[in-house]
């Protein structure tokens, strides 16, 4: 598998693919935003930790859940940013309304 990387980001991608691992795409979280970063695909699981503005999440799984509305529209799709973190993918520009990623088991 190869990955297609330019600019600062190519030396990165080389590095990772010759340790055996791939970087992971990341994707803006809406801009002018602090996100709430919770422990399940919904509001009523505990804050974990909060995102700073500017910041750039990758999607390593996709699970549905609670239904939030933001500025990406409404999705009940929660994305899956670390082990045991998830953000509402109303708030990440991922490009698409559906999963960019595989569902999280």
């Amino acid at each position: 598998m190869a990955i297609e990387e330019t600019g600062a980001d190519a030396g990165a991608a080389r590095a990772a693919e010759a340790a055996g691992t791939y970087a992971t795409r990341r994707y803006p979280v809406a801009s002018g935003y602090r996100v709430n970063v919770r422990s399940g695909p919904g509001t009523n699981y505990g804050i974990v930790d909060v995102l700073p503005y500017g910041a750039r999440v990758p999607v390593n799984c996709q699970k549905p859940g609670e239904w939030v509305t933001g500025p990406y529209g409404t999705s009940n799709l929660w994305d899956n940013i670390a082990n045991g973190q998830f953000v509402s993918d109303a708030y990440v520009n991922t490009g698409s309304d559906g999963y960019v990623a595989g569902r999280c088991t």
